[in-house]
């Protein structure tokens, strides 16, 4: 007689979906969208932080009924990647530090205290929920000894896993991150990238058009100082041509004066031998009447 064999136990199966839509309106939407890309982007650049939206959280194995998936979540310690779903046990025990829930107007209370407590049960450190359609509205629990306790101040807050800190202005409530700048969707990121390009754009056409200013103002600063320089060798050169005149004049005036010396020379020798001559004549006509005196004709020889 054979032995009976207990029946082969079929795998669990824990599914990737609770068949619950992820928000019930645009609001609720924009508002999980705008937490989970904001934080996805704060945390790009470490490998051991997971954000995850509207996904399945499985704290116990072997229990697929005991689940939730929050709004958004954020989990220190995992890898990142693609999951089907967040089995606490696959994950090194760790349950989701933070967890974020957007309320929408389909949301009842007692389902809200549900979630929060099984946030609380199973480890959450952190738990925030929004109510974007209560203007300036939102809760917060942090854990201690004895469980969750609520913040009794939420403007100012400042999560100590993320971070991230709460305003409510003007009835409005809004998030901060590490750097000072307030969360914002993708649509808000694409235009304010668009007006800084914009702006960019505009810096750098001002500064083409000042470079270009510059630079006529350099090629017409080098065409006045080529002008000047033009002007200064013309002056140069009519200047080298003025004293060559006064040169050559100078040399006219001097050749001149030598002239003019040299005809009073000239007429100075020339009355000279005008005197010599006449004295010559004064005394051959004197030698002349001597000899008459003495009888003797000079005319004869």
């Amino acid at each position: 007689m054979s032995a009976i064999q207990p029946p082969e136990q079929l795998p669990i199966h824990y599914p990737d979906s609770d068949g619950q839509p992820m928000s019930d309106n645009t609001i609720q939407f924009t508002w999980i969208a705008l937490v989970m890309w904001n934080l996805e982007h704060q945390f790009a650049a470490r490998p051991d932080v997971f954000v995850a939206g509207d996904h399945l959280i499985y704290p116990i194995e072997g229990d697929p009924d005991t689940r939730q998936a929050p709004d958004v979540y954020v989990a220190f310690g995992p890898h990142k990647g693609d999951r089907g779903s967040y089995k606490v046990w696959e994950e090194g025990g760790i349950f989701p530090q933070v967890v974020f829930e957007i309320w929408s107007p389909s949301n009842r209370a007692d389902q809200m205290e549900e979630k929060r407590e099984f946030y609380e049960r199973h480890g959450a450190e952190e738990y925030y929920l929004i109510y974007p359609e209560f203007p300036g509205h939102v809760q917060g629990w942090q854990r201690h000894a004895a469980g969750f306790i609520e913040l009794p101040k939420m403007n100012g807050w400042t999560s100590p896993r993320l971070g991230i800190r709460f305003q409510i202005q003007f009835g409005k409530v809004a998030i901060i991150g590490p750097d000072g700048k307030v969360f914002q969707t993708p649509a808000e990121i694409a235009a304010e990238r668009d007006e800084v390009a914009a702006e960019r754009d505009e810096q750098a056409q001002l500064a083409k058009e000042e470079r270009e200013r510059a630079e006529e103002q350099t090629r017409l600063a080098k065409h006045e100082r080529e002008r000047a320089e033009e002007q200064a060798r013309l002056a140069k050169e009519q200047q080298q041509r003025a004293d060559e005149q006064a040169r050559l004049a100078e040399e006219q005036r001097e050749r001149a004066e030598e002239q003019a010396r040299l005809a009073k020379e000239q007429q100075q020798h020339a009355d000279m031998q005008a005197r010599l001559a006449e004295g010559q004549r004064e005394r051959a006509e004197k030698f002349a009447a001597r000899l008459r005196e003495l009888g003797i004709d000079p005319d004869n020889g």
